[in-house]
Parts: structure tokens; C-alpha cells; sequence
């Protein structure tokens, strides 16, 4: 298992696993607990479309202090910044100050997290086996994914938000752990046609955010809503997910390293779209919006390490991994707002959740075209500066 070599991915990997099993406790409970708290649906949708609206206003900051510091501080820096969100989440009432702190907060965090994580695993994976690698983390995710729902849903019955979310917090920064032993990666001072280079990741991550809207944000409020609205129960659900994703397990990953990747977004698609049918079909009935969340983890398995094996080998190969992930993010943060405001405003004009779901195949046919073409593409190599 020569995937397994890399230490420093295996630490990222480590420190990925830590940070889902906040994620999937209580990351998972965001869009719930805000409609359990008094946002309306479209409301809690305008609140996600706000958030990454900051995140594409502050993500250009990032660039000077990545060439600063490197990528390494930003990754920690963001994993605690990302963190302070739970307190704040768990006094959320209804639209007030702490909703509108809440988005400033999020949107801070995940802007320095999420660009700063990817372009250090762009950087520090191994393109030959990049598929492997992220399946490992998608797997080590699942695991941690089946106890932390009925442990949050729990939680915030039987001892409240408060404690429930300041678990989350805490979690998260012990996440930051295996950071202090992996390598700095540096970011060159100028890095000519860096952001044009990043054209192809941005729009295959803004037909990905179009799709997070109605499979991912919208789905949540669904199936909680489906549910009943039991946080017991939405916590079951998401703990039977994890099981079958930590059973559907690696296969995927080892599918592309092998060169089938343009038959993998053919299968990771194909499963996408039928899934984000299902949901649409599925709210409303609680068995089978239960069997249609479950098979969101067999998504997971399959699509993931189909989008994030074609993003990274383009971000290692592109001149700086940081602006490259800086553009691309930028185009998820359209992406998923621009559908989060669109679903919003089919909600407040009276259309059920099922069709702000189905809204989001819309993202899964742009995206099967982009990877086709990315997984088309010759993949050299490239150095990159650890230090």
C-alpha cells in the first residue's frame, strides 16, 4: 500500500478525521438547529448564501498571508477561527445579532480552513495515488461519522446547545493537533498565470457548490423537517449513513489511480443525480427519506474522490496551489450562494423543499461535463518548496 507511505499525508488524513468527527456531530446540526431555533427555511438559506458570499469578499486577504506565513498557519488558524462558530450557533434565536455573528464568523473561518487545507493537500499529496489517498480520508471520515450524530443529537436533548456545540468546538481545535508535525509549504512571492491556470478547478467547483445547495443545505432542512423534527432521530439518520459509507469504503479511489477516471464520473454522476431524485421524491415520508440520506454516503464514496482527485492534480500542477484554490473556492462560494438565494426564493414563493432539491441537478450535469473534460487532460508533474 504504497499510498499509505506518504507521513504527512497520513497526519493530514489524521487531522481530517479528527475535524469530521466535529463536522459530522456538530456541523451536521447547523441547518436543523437554526430552523429548530426560529429561522425560517428560505431564511436559514439566505443565512448559508450570506456566509459564503463573506467567504468570496475575504478569501483575496488570504493570498498575502499565505506568502507571509505559508500554507501551514493558515490551516490551523482556520481549524480554531472555524471552531468559535459552534459557541456562537448554540445562542442563536431566531434573526437576531448572534445569527448575523454566527455568518461572520463562519465565514471567516471556513474562507482560511477550507482554501488554505486544500492547497496543502494538493501540495503535499501524491498525484499517482491521490485517488487512494482521498478515499482514505473520505473512509476515515465515514467511521468517525456513525457515533458523533447520535452523540450530538443526544447531547443537545438531554444537556442542551450549549454543551452539545461547545463539544464541537473543542473537538475541532484538538483537531490541530497532527498539524504541528507536518512540513510549511510555501507560496511563491509571484506566480505568473497562476489564476488563469485555476479556470478549470473554479468552474468545476461552482457547478459543485450549485449542487451542495439542494443535495447538501437543503437536504438537511428536509430531512429534518421530514423527521419531525427530532434531533434523536435526525441524528439516527445520520449515523446509518456513516455505516453504509464506512462499508462502501475505497474502492473508488483505487478505480481512478488505475486510469479509469473519465468511467468514474460516469458511475460518481450517474449515482449523484439518481440520489438527489430520490431526495426530491423522499421528503415528506421519514423511512425513505432515511434510505435516500443513506445513500448520500455511497455518493460520498464515489464522487468525492472523483472531484477532489481531478481539482488536486490540477492545483499541483498549476503554478501556486494557493491562488489556484483561492479562484476555486471563490467559484464554489458562487456556486453554492447563488443556489442557496435561488432555493430561498423558490421556498418563500411557496414551492416545496422537493424542488429546491431537484434544482441542484442543474450543478451535477455541469460538473459531469467538466470532469470528463479534466480527466481527459495529460497530468505532469510538478515541484513543490517544503520546508
Amino acid at each position: 500500500m504504497a499510498f499509505f507511505r506518504n507521513s504527512t499525508v497520513n497526519l493530514l488524513n489524521l487531522h481530517y478525521g479528527v475535524h469530521a468527527l466535529a463536522l459530522s456531530g456538530g456541523g451536521a446540526f447547523f441547518a436543523a438547529f437554526l430552523l429548530k431555533a426560529g429561522v425560517p427555511a428560505h431564511g436559514v438559506l439566505a443565512a448559508m448564501a450570506a456566509i459564503l458570499m463573506g467567504r468570496f469578499v475575504i478569501r483575496p486577504a488570504i493570498l498575502p498571508l499565505g506568502r507571509r506565513f505559508g500554507l501551514k498557519p493558515l490551516v490551523i488558524a482556520g481549524t480554531i477561527v472555524t471552531a468559535l462558530q459552534y459557541p456562537i450557533l448554540a445562542e442563536v434565536q431566531g434573526v437576531g445579532w448572534p445569527l448575523f455573528l454566527l455568518c461572520a464568523v463562519s465565514s471567516v473561518g471556513d474562507t482560511f480552513y477550507w482554501t488554505a487545507y486544500h492547497a496543502y493537500f494538493a501540495s503535499l499529496g501524491d498525484a499517482e495515488h491521490r485517488g487512494h489517498q482521498i478515499s482514505v480520508r473520505e473512509a476515515a471520515s465515514a467511521l468517525v461519522g456513525i457515533a458523533a450524530p447520535l452523540l450530538t443529537g443526544w447531547a443537545l436533548v438531554t444537556l442542551g446547545p450549549r454543551v452539545a456545540f461547545g463539544a464541537t468546538c473543542v473537538v475541532l481545535m484538538l483537531s490541530a493537533a497532527p498539524l504541528l508535525w507536518t512540513p510549511n509549504v510555501r507560496v511563491a512571492q509571484e506566480a505568473p498565470q497562476a489564476f488563469k491556470a485555476a479556470v478549470p478547478g473554479m468552474l468545476l467547483f461552482l457547478a459543485d457548490g450549485w449542487t451542495a445547495m439542494g443535495y447538501v443545505f437543503v437536504w438537511q432542512i428536509a430531512l429534518f423537517v421530514s423527521l419531525k423534527e427530532s434531533f434523536t432521530a435526525f441524528g439516527g439518520a445520520m449515523a446509518l449513513a456513516a455505516v453504509v459509507g464506512a462499508v462502501s469504503g475505497m474502492a473508488l479511489g483505487r478505480f481512478i489511480d488505475a486510469g479509469h477516471g473519465r468511467r468514474a464520473v460516469w458511475l460518481a454522476c450517474g449515482v449523484m443525480a439518481a440520489t438527489i431524485l430520490a431526495r426530491a421524491w423522499a421528503y415528506g415520508h421519514p423511512a425513505t427519506a432515511i434510505l435516500a440520506n443513506a445513500a448520500g454516503a455511497v455518493v460520498v464514496a464515489l464522487y468525492t474522490p472523483t472531484m477532489m482527485t481531478a481539482v488536486y492534480n490540477l492545483a499541483k500542477r498549476s503554478p501556486c496551489a494557493l491562488r489556484f484554490h483561492i479562484a476555486a473556492e471563490g467559484g464554489w462560494d458562487v456556486g453554492g450562494a447563488t443556489g442557496c438565494l435561488v432555493a430561498a426564493g423558490l421556498i418563500w414563493a411557496g414551492l416545496p423543499l422537493s424542488a429546491a432539491i431537484a434544482a441542484s441537478l442543474l450543478g451535477t450535469t455541469s460538473a459531469f461535463l467538466l470532469l470528463r473534460r479534466a480527466y481527459g487532460a495529460p497530468q505532469p508533474g510538478s515541484a513543490v518548496q517544503i520546508t
